[in-house]
């Protein structure tokens, strides 16, 4: 859901549990009626001064205007992900530490390049 969503269903909720119609609510906002009807359809964005005007005419402080907002917005937003965890498939006591480099092996010198090594463990992500 979008927060102008919100914002829409809210005004909405306030104008009609109030008995204020579209028509009067424009007639002492000086908002029209197709864009209020924007506004509570979340179609359109409401700038600070129309909502200050709606507030007003409404009888809503902004501030409590804008926690009821934030509490639709909350109900409504989808769930958040939890927090991803790195998995090793390879138990600790099984998991091989790799050297790549020659001097980590003082008494001994490879008579040819050596390959990199392979990874001693998978990673998934869940």
């Amino acid at each position: 859901m979008l927060l102008r969503h919100a914002l829409g269903s809210v005004l909405r909720r306030i104008r009609t549990e109030q008995g204020t119609t579209l028509r009067q609510l424009s007639e002492t906002s000086r908002v029209s009626i197709p864009y209020l009807s924007e506004i509570e359809r979340g179609r359109k964005e409401a700038s600070s001064e129309i909502l200050a005007a709606l507030c007003r005419v409404l009888g809503v402080p902004e501030g409590e205007l804008l926690l009821l907002v934030a509490a639709e917005y909350a109900s409504t937003a989808p769930p958040v992900a939890a927090p991803v965890q790195v998995l090793s498939l390879v138990p600790e006591r099984e998991r091989v530490e790799t050297r790549t480099s020659v001097a980590e092996y003082p008494d001994a010198a490879p008579a040819a390049p050596v390959a990199p090594a392979a990874p001693a463990a998978l990673l998934l992500v869940a």
